[in-house]
């Protein structure tokens, strides 16, 4: 068996736009995926679903594996001929232990590459609008680790006359429990106590704190504002130009957790919108779509294509199967004739955005009608004895949804969007499906809904509904939303 490869990604710092191009296409094309906690998993998404995923932990002293354990899965995976990826958070190769993993892979022969991703270091600051550079306030800086090897209270053996003297900017990786010891040091060997200094938790984050204070002050600011791991250490004057410099939470809705709720596989661009407000978003149920259109029930069907005289689409996805179906197939549609129809607006649009007129079905009858879409919709009543083409399975995405089910039990979400009626089913039954109760999981969150039969469905499930957004344009639901809170962030 020939070997695979593995891939040392850097993930970014938070922030999943952040990855690189290059860090994506790997992710696309992995068979494994090995991944820890501060890389954000909704880049998990972007892998194949039906691969294998091995989450590694590494919170502080609690690692799900260690680092030799993790070397022997990458050695183990390799050596089985699979393309891996270690996705990393920040840069693999700053204090990311990709060396380490490197190292492992050349000793037994594995072929690797190393994809370099965006460091917390520079990009949590950057978020907190603090260069790390600037001509009037200093043109060097160092990055240090905040613990040695053997983590606890332990500091690194560095030059501390040498930082404190040397350099304009210091930033501090993994250091929050030895921020006592780096103050008392700094300040013994030079450096002034009123200097500036800004620690960044969670940086690039929708749940982003940063807090500003002095070498002097910072140990107790720290502590009062329960500030915990992961926290970027800036110290230098350069940490003043926040006051002026800070972008990040003048978002109208930075701070907000917000879960879209989904009724198909395809990611909706209200999740992409209220991200570029500033949310954190989550979407739930997490499906995917898997093709269907080669199954040998549909042949029949589709050796007649030709001789049916209406085609209903009964989903987005099902217009993206159909046609990509067709062609696999070698299949000329413009020898179709027939009227194609939908079941919705949003499936009209689909159609139209690909250059086909069609009409919405009113739910009139029709003679030589086909119906066109998933699995589970195909097998409503309303088609039986219907012709019907199953065009593709919806599928949980596991790995995607493990961790989404985790923040919801947590209660970690801040407002649940519905943008339809089938988005509430769908999210009701999901949860159902793994033994939970949605209206625990709901607690005392916001339940927003698009339109009014989002409410009627909501409020028909014993779903206490906060309030409706009746045009539902993007701009007018972040305006919604962001009246509901002012800025909270929950840890």
């Amino acid at each position: 068996m020939s070997k695979g490869k593995v891939y040392l990604v850097g993930a970014g710092p938070g922030d999943e736009k952040l990855i690189t191009v290059k860090g994506l296409d790997c992710l696309r094309k992995a068979e494994v995926v090995v991944y820890d906690r501060l890389a954000n998993p909704r880049l998990l998404r972007h892998a194949n679903p039906e691969g294998e995923f091995i989450y590694c932990g590494k919170l502080p002293n609690c690692h799900t594996l260690n680092q030799e354990a993790i070397n022997q899965v990458l050695v183990e995976k390799g050596k089985a001929g699979k393309i891996v990826v270690r996705l990393k958070g920040g840069d693999p190769m700053v204090f990311g232990r990709a060396g380490e993993e490197a190292q492992e892979l050349a000793n037994h022969g594995i072929p690797f590459e190393i994809v370099p991703g965006i460091t917390s270091g520079i990009a949590a600051p950057a978020y907190a609008g603090i260069p790390v550079t600037h001509r009037e306030f200093g043109n060097t800086f160092a990055v240090i680790s905040g613990h040695t090897a053997k983590g606890g209270d332990t500091l690194p053996e560095v030059d501390w006359e040498a930082l404190a003297k040397g350099l304009h900017t210091l930033i501090f990786y993994m250091g929050l429990k030895n921020l006592p010891s780096i103050c008392d040091r700094l300040m013994a060997h030079g450096r002034k106590p009123h200097t500036p200094v800004a620690l960044v938790q969670w940086g690039t984050t929708g749940h982003q704190r940063t807090l500003t204070a002095t070498l002097h002050t910072a140990v107790e600011e720290a502590r009062s504002q329960g500030f915990t791991h992961p926290v970027i250490i800036l110290v230098g004057e350069i940490a003043s130009l926040r006051d002026s410099l800070s972008w990040i939470e003048k978002k109208p809705l930075f701070g907000q957790r917000i879960l879209v709720a989904r009724s198909d596989s395809t990611p909706g661009m209200m999740a992409e919108y209220l991200g570029e407000a500033g949310a954190e978003v989550m979407e739930y149920p997490t499906y995917y779509a898997k093709s269907q259109f080669g199954r040998t029930e549909n042949q029949f069907y589709i050796d007649q294509i030709e001789t049916y005289g209406h085609f209903l689409f009964t989903s987005a996805e099902s217009v993206d199967f159909f046609f990509k179906g067709l062609q696999e197939m070698q299949r000329d549609v413009r020898k179709i004739q027939g009227e194609f129809l939908a079941l919705s607006p949003r499936i009209r649009r689909r159609l139209l955005d690909r250059g086909y007129a069609c009409g919405l079905w009113q739910g009139q009858k029709l003679d030589s009608l086909l119906i066109l879409g998933e699995e589970k919709t195909v097998q409503d009543s309303r088609w039986q004895g219907k012709d019907v083409i199953t065009l593709y399975e919806k599928k949980n995405h596991k790995e995607v949804e493990k961790n989404v089910v985790r923040l919801l039990e947590k209660k970690k979400v801040d407002t649940y969007l519905f943008p339809g009626p089938s988005s509430v089913k769908s999210f009701i039954q999901e949860l159902e499906r793994k033994g939970l109760d949605p209206l625990a999981i709901l607690g005392d969150a916001k339940v927003v809904c698009l339109g009014e039969q989002a409410v009627l469905e909501a409020e028909e499930a014993g779903i206490k509904v906060t309030g409706m957004v009746e045009h539902t344009t993007y701009d007018v639901a972040v305006e919604y939303l962001a009246s509901l809170y002012s800025n909270p962030v929950h840890l």
